[in-house]
């Protein structure tokens, strides 16, 4: 089974990417969603603990916990080091049972797949990407951002350029969403006889 990797920064597109790569049958699990889910469960009392009054009927308010951390930043290393664990336990569960099922590949979309070093633990990745003025045009209405809120969100992470160094592949979404979707097509044409080794050598 081959193994991708699905990262860019916000507002990019990796969100029409993934949906697309879905909708031609190749399973997706999104590192963000299943970060949702653990602030409603097995993460809100240990985030908590960590960080008092962040949570409420226990669910973590993520506006509570995000003032927390901008008021102190090296809370994020504690939150990654209680959440990071249980995305990957999540994400071994995800690509074992694929690969029972004879999944030909399967893609885990994260965010901060190269800060995290998760990079090694695929066998290529694709990193969306777009202008920064498209970037921003798509970000600026979304609920609760702001250019501060922003500005703090991409500090946290690799610059644009650095991840498309690094990438196998680039998806550039500036186009049509036509325009996008033939690209992941010929992307996933050009990998649909590799075999991979990454689920073998990291996750079985």
């Amino acid at each position: 089974m081959l193994v991708i990797g699905l990262t860019g920064s916000i507002g990019m597109g990796k969100t029409t990417v993934a949906e697309h790569l879905q909708a031609q049958g190749i399973p997706v699990l999104n590192a963000d969603q299943e970060v949702h889910k653990l602030y409603a469960g097995a993460a809100a009392p240990l985030i908590e603990k960590a960080f008092p009054g962040s949570t409420e009927n226990d669910v973590v308010d993520r506006q509570k916990l995000s003032r927390q951390l901008l008021e102190n930043p090296s809370g994020f290393k504690v939150l990654e080091n209680i959440v990071h664990p249980m995305v990957r336990a999540i994400e071994r569960d995800f690509l074992k049972s694929h690969a029972q099922q004879g999944t030909l590949m399967a893609v885990l979309e994260i965010p901060l797949l190269f800060e995290t070093g998760g990079d090694d633990l695929v066998d290529l990745t694709i990193v969306v990407s777009a202008s920064e003025e498209i970037q921003r045009a798509r970000v600026k209405d979304r609920p609760g951002m702001s250019d501060q809120k922003l500005y703090e969100i991409l500090s946290r992470q690799m610059p644009d350029r650095e991840k498309k160094e690094r990438a196998h592949f680039v998806v550039d979404t500036c186009g049509t969403i036509d325009q996008t979707r033939a690209k992941i097509d010929k992307i996933v044409a050009s990998i649909s006889a590799n075999q991979g080794n990454a689920f073998q050598r990291h996750w079985k």
